[in-house]
């Protein structure tokens, strides 16, 4: 885990089930997934696509609500914890405002969750965002007063990453938040991420499709099976921290992706439908 706290359960979920309809068919995307996830845990999701990865995040996030079994963060239903900003998201796409700059754009959910009366989210998320020392963080010192046009794509991640963390949120949904990005964007992005993370104890839920991704930031991987998606293994990660440029060279690093790559075969190993 990447704190020293106790181990606390953040996410449970217990049967849980989603099936969308459209155009008269339905579609049963997960059934029978159970899972915990302790609270300061980096946990990623792996699978093939359409195995419900992101239905799953949106599940944990209280977007949508689950057709069957139950999902609880804290102890609570999802909505409560969206009611109490108790999460954040990163996307795919930075989803920046073009006309505001770097420094409006990560400062803009704090002034709009000012004096809402939000319930409490602990001393970490109530702490007041240091601007200046979040866009030093990511690098982007310079260019705080440039528009979104004005950045390359890597970098508008960068603000994206920044202003998840802009309100310490305990927990962080993300859905394969590099996947746009060059491979030496991506490799730079990674370890940002790991940086901003172990400054703030966050929860992480992490979307992506790559095994050295999930490889190198997670304390744990949970991999899901072909539609109806249901995690097929769960697989602890217990390279040491801090992580490091370098430790993709490692032999601990490649035992873990071929164990993986193993489990991720397994569970493909039936038809897509």
């Amino acid at each position: 885990m990447g704190t020293d706290r106790a181990a606390t359960v953040e996410v449970r979920a217990r049967g849980l089930g989603k099936t969308f309809d459209s155009d008269g068919r339905r579609t049963e995307v997960l059934a029978g997934v159970d899972f915990e996830i302790e609270a300061g845990e980096f946990v990623s999701l792996l699978g093939p696509s359409g195995c419900g990865k992101s239905t799953l995040l949106r599940l944990i996030g209280g977007l949508i609500m689950p057709d069957a079994g139950e999902i609880t963060v804290a102890g609570q239903a999802p909505q409560v914890g969206r009611r109490s900003k108790r999460f954040g998201l990163v996307p795919q796409t930075p989803a920046l405002l073009p006309w505001r700059t770097v420094r409006q754009n990560l400062t803009l959910l704090p002034r709009l969750n000012r004096g809402r009366g939000d319930a409490p989210r602990g001393d970490a998320a109530r702490k007041a965002i240091d601007v200046d020392r979040l866009l030093d963080s990511v690098g982007l010192a310079d260019f705080a007063h440039a528009l979104p046009a004005e950045l390359s794509g890597g970098m508008q991640q960068r603000v994206s990453l920044a202003r998840a963390f802009a309100l310490r949120p305990p927990i962080l949904l993300m859905d394969e938040p590099f996947a746009a990005l060059d491979e030496i964007t991506r490799s730079h992005m990674r370890f940002l991420l790991l940086d901003l993370w172990v400054d703030t104890n966050a929860t992480v839920v992490f979307v992506t499709h790559s095994i050295e991704e999930a490889v190198l930031l997670s304390d744990r991987v949970m991999v899901l099976t072909n539609r109806p998606g249901h995690i097929s293994a769960d697989v602890t990660i217990d390279l040491p921290r801090p992580r490091r440029h370098g430790i993709e060279d490692d032999d601990g690093f490649h035992r873990h992706t071929a164990a993986l790559r193993a489990a991720l075969n397994g569970a493909t190993a039936t038809p897509i439908s």
